[in-house]
């Protein structure tokens, strides 16, 4: 089997050394050439599969003076090729002050050119049908509008923070400091027995179908391989004797970078904390997938990691029960 999940390019560049130039938001928008995305909370606007991306230029100008004017106007980067999107088209996010998918109506008066069919949906809701490209722009822009919208003051002495670096700095005007995006960082694990059967757990009622891999947040002052040690421990009461690093997926809701690991244990027999797991279960690879595809247990999704951990463990593509009915 291979030893890591397969590494997804990058569709956009993030521009890191252009946005730190005082003004390059403002002046990029005004020059007409940048596309801008809409985000409301944690919703996008959306028609049919895909992201809506408007003219900024023009956007800019009809929200101005209104109450939809956007909170922040963030650069997000350039398309690079092998995108879904012209190579170098200049991408920024419109943060809006309020939820419209409510008043999505009142709101359109205002924007020409918004498609009759569009819509404010979440990450979550059409991840599915996303490409690349957009998937990219929409788990990028809640990363930063998330953070925005919680570190507003300094955390030294109180005072407002200032925006600078195309929306990935935050200054304190009283006293200088310089504050950026935050990740927090998750292990998220398979744990393979030495039977070679997989434990999966679960939260919530005990008799709920859902199963997944298990997860938890890295400490101050722990490696990555000392997490997975101690979450396995602290969830499931299992030892883990070893641990290799897979892969990694950004979940900003609000702010995670999962790290996916398998492990191994001598152990056979799991005890769940009761808290945060409430059931676990080992499975055989044919045990797993007729759970599945009889519709006795629910796996994670395709889209997430925890989906590819666990396809890693199996070697190949688990089948589900919608895939059958």
């Amino acid at each position: 089997m291979d030893t890591v999940l397969p590494v997804h390019p990058a569709r956009i560049d993030r521009g890191s050394a252009a946005r730190m130039n005082p003004g390059m938001v403002a002046d990029l928008v005004r020059s007409g050439v940048a596309r801008a995305m809409l985000l409301s909370g944690r919703q996008a606007l959306m028609e049919g599969d895909g992201l809506v991306l408007l003219d900024a230029a023009e956007l800019k100008s009809r929200l101005n003076d209104t109450p939809y004017a956007p909170e922040h106007v963030i650069y997000l980067g350039s398309a690079v090729p092998g995108s879904d999107l012209a190579p170098g088209t200049e991408l920024v996010l419109f943060v809006l002050p309020e939820q419209f998918e409510v008043r999505t109506e009142e709101f359109e008066d205002h924007i020409a050119g918004i498609p009759a069919a569009a819509r404010w949906a979440g990450f979550r809701d059409v991840a599915a049908m996303l490409n690349p490209t957009d998937t990219a722009l929409f788990v990028e822009a809640s990363a930063i509008a998330n953070w925005h919208a919680t570190h507003t003051h300094c955390p030294r002495c109180g005072t407002p923070t200032e925006v600078e670096s195309g929306g990935w700095v935050r200054r304190c005007p009283a006293d200088a400091s310089e504050h950026y995006p935050r990740t927090d960082p998750a292990i998220i694990v398979t744990v393979v027995g030495p039977d070679g059967r997989l434990l999966l757990g679960g939260g919530g009622p005990a008799d709920a179908r859902n199963y997944s891999t298990l997860a938890g947040f890295v400490e101050p002052g722990e490696s990555l391989e000392q997490a997975v040690v101690r979450e396995i421990g602290e969830e499931v009461g299992v030892r883990v004797s070893a641990s290799q690093y897979l892969g990694s997926q950004p979940w900003p809701f609000p702010a995670s970078l999962m790290l996916g690991f398998t492990a191994t244990t001598p152990d056979t027999v799991a005890r769940p904390d009761g808290v945060e797991v409430t059931r676990a279960r080992w499975f055989s690879r044919n045990e797993l997938q007729d759970a599945v595809l009889s519709g006795e247990i629910v796996i994670s999704s395709r889209l997430s990691i925890a989906r590819a951990l666990i396809e890693h463990w199996y070697g190949g593509v688990i089948q589900d029960h919608r895939d059958t009915v």
